[in-house]
């Protein structure tokens, strides 16, 4: 029944009821499953659901997902684990286990990240940059440097959705930390997923452009940083608790920060002008050898407010670099030639899954996004998640092999992953909590001449 050595994941969720095994899933993602499958999941489609669902390297790394995996370990196999870690494996201690007896719990599972040692080169080869450019990113970076150490040092950088925004201003941040050493870089950016991409994108970056080990900070909800001795790396701030520090519990944070920074980086340009983030954005570029640069996708989105352009063109020191391609229209060159996809857009027709009231409208009127609990509770229903579903099943029955989708949370990523996975369908949901090892066969996969959905 057991393998000799270790436990797979899936061994391991075969061995359990399925009253223990659904403990590993959400109780609101079990709603809306139930829901999906027509009744509350049991056998093999909760196995085959909890399977994708569940990232037990993820989770062994979490006290809680610790304790309870100890808790249902069965009971032929712990004496083999307590060998293989060398020490308690009582559940009421997960807490105290450490970083190497977590990477050896993990390898019980067979959850080990792999090295890839590279080939010897032949005479002559191509040789491929782990963080490359296109021509028209790397055109971009060359025009931004100069702007960005010139005057008042300020810039915004214009790029359509999809072209990679993020990845050439990581070539902007990596050259600015790598000329001041040291220095710190703060990224701004409203709402979780797009902090936790900047954080994500920095480490990739700087693995293969960086010169040096330096600090990443994430502010953002309950989040704390002693401002003091961040002094070299790379801040992520998210826009909401950069006001909520400076107009409560820390007012000089801006200033201490400042103190350091040569570059500041404002996700979404457009709402850099307005009063709160100005001052923010202010007093973090008080060094006159600070530079900012703003990021848009929408340059003069304000187009009924011809002022309000101006004031945001003025801001940036009517600096903008922007896509320079073949043609006269951008866009069609990018779609003509592969860099973006053709669109083609419906809307998915579900009702919402709560009423708000005039308090849920005034936050989200006072907010750059919907605010994420809001967000989780429109998608997180299973009318969303089944007209989701109805749209992937669709393409799916037009024979579209590959199939890419935005969700609006990693929670949603996740459920529609597990669901399609257990219809049968080869499934991956990728979040910047995914480990590489399953982030690169994703990648793999899908990007593979394999003759099935994906």
């Amino acid at each position: 029944m057991y393998p000799e050595i270790g436990l797979t994941p899936a061994t391991f969720f075969e061995t359990l009821p399925d009253e223990s095994l659904r403990r590993f899933i959400d109780p609101s993602v079990l709603t809306v499953l139930d829901v999906v499958f027509g009744g509350e999941m049991e056998g093999a489609d909760l196995r085959r659901v909890a399977l994708s669902l569940v990232d037990l390297h993820e989770l062994l790394g979490d006290t809680e997902g610790r304790q309870l995996v100890l808790t249902l370990l069965p009971e032929p196999k712990r004496e083999e684990l307590k060998a293989r870690v060398e020490r308690s494996i009582e559940p009421s201690l997960a807490r105290s286990w450490s970083e190497p007896e977590v990477r050896r719990l993990r390898e019980f599972f067979g959850l080990v990240e792999e090295q890839l040692t590279p080939s010897l080169p032949s005479t002559t080869e191509d040789v491929e940059p782990a963080y490359g450019l296109f021509e028209h990113q790397r055109r971009a970076v060359r025009e931004l440097l100069p702007l960005l150490s010139e005057g008042q040092c300020r810039a915004v950088l214009h790029l359509p959705t999809g072209v990679g925004k993020t990845r050439t201003a990581m070539h902007v941040v990596a050259t600015v930390l790598r000329q001041n050493d040291p220095s710190v870089v703060v990224w701004l950016a409203s709402g979780k997923e797009l902090l936790d991409q900047a954080a994500v994108a920095f480490k990739e970056a700087w693995a293969h452009l960086g010169t040096r080990p330096v600090q990443i900070g994430l502010l953002q909800g309950d989040h704390s940083l002693d401002f003091e001795r961040f002094t070299d790396g790379f801040l992520a701030v998210g826009l909401a608790k950069a006001w909520s520090m400076l107009s409560t519990t820390h007012p000089d944070w801006t200033m201490t920060v400042a103190r350091n920074t040569r570059l500041v980086v404002f996700d979404e340009a457009h709402q850099s002008i307005a009063q709160t983030y100005s001052q923010i954005t202010g007093e973090l570029t008080t060094d006159y050898r600070c530079a900012l640069l703003g990021l848009t996708a929408t340059p003069g989105r304000t187009w009924d407010d011809i002022d309000e352009d101006g004031r945001l063109a003025d801001f940036y020191d009517r600096n903008k670099v922007t896509l320079r391609v073949p043609g006269d229209n951008p866009i069609s060159y990018l779609i003509d030639n592969g860099y973006l996809a053709r669109p083609l857009f419906r809307t998915l027709l579900a009702k919402p899954g709560l009423a708000i009231d005039e308090r849920d409208l005034a936050r989200i009127a006072s907010s750059l996004d919907i605010p994420e609990k809001i967000l989780s509770s429109l998608t997180m229903t299973d009318q969303f998640v089944a007209a989701a579903l109805d749209a992937v099943e669709q393409l799916l029955s037009k024979a579209h092999m590959r199939i890419l989708v935005f969700a609006a949370s990693v929670d949603l990523a996740r459920v529609l992953a597990a669901v399609l996975t257990a219809r049968g369908i080869d499934a991956h949901a990728v979040t910047n909590l995914t480990g590489d090892r399953a982030r690169t066969h994703a990648i793999r996969a899908f990007k593979s001449d394999q003759e099935k959905p994906i």
